[in-house]
């Protein structure tokens, strides 16, 4: 059986602010109406033979985005059956898949069935991929080596000298693939224009196939203490509703390392299969335009975008109609709270803004103004020193907390759909157009138990209106604090 193993961490900065810490990369749709990249790192596993429910390993404060995402999908398999298993903070890959590994030998003992016939396919959440047949090919002589005992990664074949990768070189002829003569750091173009002619290089992916059982030998072999932490984690992990939680004060002991320093880079049984499926891991706005399809002066643009004289340039725009003039090999991205504009050839130092904007204190680089929530989300829509006004979207079926809070009151008015409410001891029904309000210090609820979505403005008032303002007393969602 292969068990896809799905990275759902990190925040993407580079792909900022579409990508924030709260809704990063991989859960975003870049195209309205497609799904997400993490939708589609299943959804292009379909149609494999042998394949097994997936693992996915997220940050926590992404768990309800997973799993909302998951559950969504229309798989092969029961979205029930796939394990979700949240780390307390990133530790980078190696420790991720360890606990990927434990999580699958422990179920196939379970089943009675042998570690060593799990093979994992480690793929990251925010790849794409443009031919699917390719990629499944490969994943089928993927799976023959490392049923053989191999520790295998996938080279992208290169297109251009590419410096924002780093790379393999290929040794000997290895079956379907190669043994792995070295890895390389991402090099300057003189070094990769080099390599791309050589034909020995490959760009390094950072997917990979083996056996559960290999993996964690290889890592006992090479990186013990990663693998003796990961595995008193796992023994003292907690089932949280759908998702395996891993205890904060064991994990945070773990060294942070990536598979190819912690096992590859060490291990006389690695070998790499080449990879030529149209992959991208879309890691600049620039791999956007590479990805996208550009009009007859080579932009690609994503909304409602008006352009004069522009060319080889990316346009994104979300919440307004965005205008470009007289511009070449551009890059312009609007959000409803945000505006980033930057030449092409620098957007790799979205990062650095990111940085800059952090120390400043400000909440652009962790939120939008669309903040999603398990039960929906809520937007901001007005704020002043003692009020602010939001929309909230309730899910069919979904309910907030039973809370109260010590310094803000709240008014509700129904838009659209049907609420049921609840103030203090007394149950409500809200039709549209309808209202309630909700005193400093009362206990209160709201939830939809219709079939459609629930919209309501929300105006708080108070001397205080910090998220932080939230005494729980009753969750679906598991976040009382006891």
């Amino acid at each position: 059986m292969v068990r896809p193993v799905i990275m759902a961490g990190g925040v993407g900065s580079r792909l900022w602010p579409v990508s924030r810490k709260l809704y990063p990369k991989q859960f975003v749709s870049f195209q309205p109406g497609s799904p997400s990249l993490f939708q589609q790192s299943l959804m292009r596993l379909q149609g494999l033979d042998n394949i097994g429910p997936a693992i996915v390993v997220c940050n926590h404060e992404h768990r309800f985005l997973v799993a909302e995402q998951l559950f969504s999908l229309a798989l092969d398999y029961e979205a029930a059956d796939v394990t979700i298993i949240l780390e307390p903070e990133g530790k980078n890959t190696a420790p991720a898949v360890a606990l990927a590994a434990l999580a699958a030998a422990a179920e196939a003992a379970e089943k009675g069935e042998d570690a060593d016939d799990v093979a994992l396919l480690v793929l990251a959440a925010d790849h794409v991929m443009g031919d699917i047949p390719a990629f499944h090919k490969a994943i089928g002589q993927g799976a023959g080596q490392a049923a053989a005992g191999a520790l295998v990664t996938f080279g992208i074949v290169p297109e251009k000298p590419e410096t924002g990768y780093g790379y393999i070189r290929r040794g000997a002829v290895a079956g379907d693939g190669f043994s792995i003569e070295r890895f390389v750091e991402k090099p300057d173009l003189e070094t990769a224009k080099a390599y791309l002619e050589s034909g020995e290089y490959y760009w390094n992916s950072g997917m990979f196939m083996f056996s559960a059982s290999t993996y964690l030998s290889a890592l006992e072999s090479h990186a013990g203490e990663i693998l003796q932490i990961c595995e008193e984690a796992w023994q003292q992990c907690t089932d949280d509703l759908d998702f395996k939680r891993i205890p904060k004060e064991i994990f945070q002991r773990c060294p942070a390392d990536s598979i190819d320093y912690a096992v590859m880079e060490h291990t006389r049984k690695g070998v790499m299969i080449p990879l030529d499926a149209g992959w991208n891991d879309l890691g600049a706005w620039s791999a956007l335009w590479d990805h996208g399809e550009g009009d007859e002066q080579g932009n690609v643009s994503q909304g409602v975008v008006i352009l004069k004289d522009v060319s080889d340039s990316y346009i994104h725009a979300e919440s307004r109609l965005v205008s470009v003039i007289g511009m070449e090999d551009a890059v312009v991205i609007e959000t409803p709270d945000v505006v980033l504009v930057s030449a092409k050839d620098r957007v790799q130092e979205v990062k650095d803004i990111v940085d800059i904007i952090k120390q400043a204190g400000r909440p652009e680089t962790d939120s939008h103004v669309r903040v999603y929530r398990p039960w929906g989300s809520y937007e901001w829509l007005a704020d002043g020193s003692s009020f602010q006004v939001k929309r909230l979207r309730v899910n069919p079926g979904e309910a907030l907390s039973l809370q109260l809070h010590h310094k803000r009151a709240e008014h509700w008015v129904v838009v659209e759909g049907t609420a049921l409410v609840t103030v203090g001891e007394e149950e409500v029904v809200l039709q549209q157009n309808q209202s309630t309000y909700i005193p400093i210090g009362t206990k209160h609820r709201l939830e939809n138990r219709e079939s459609h979505e629930l919209i309501l403005i929300e105006v708080q008032c108070g001397d205080y209106l910090g998220e932080d303002d939230i005494v729980r007393f009753d969750d679906v969602y598991g976040r009382v604090q006891t």
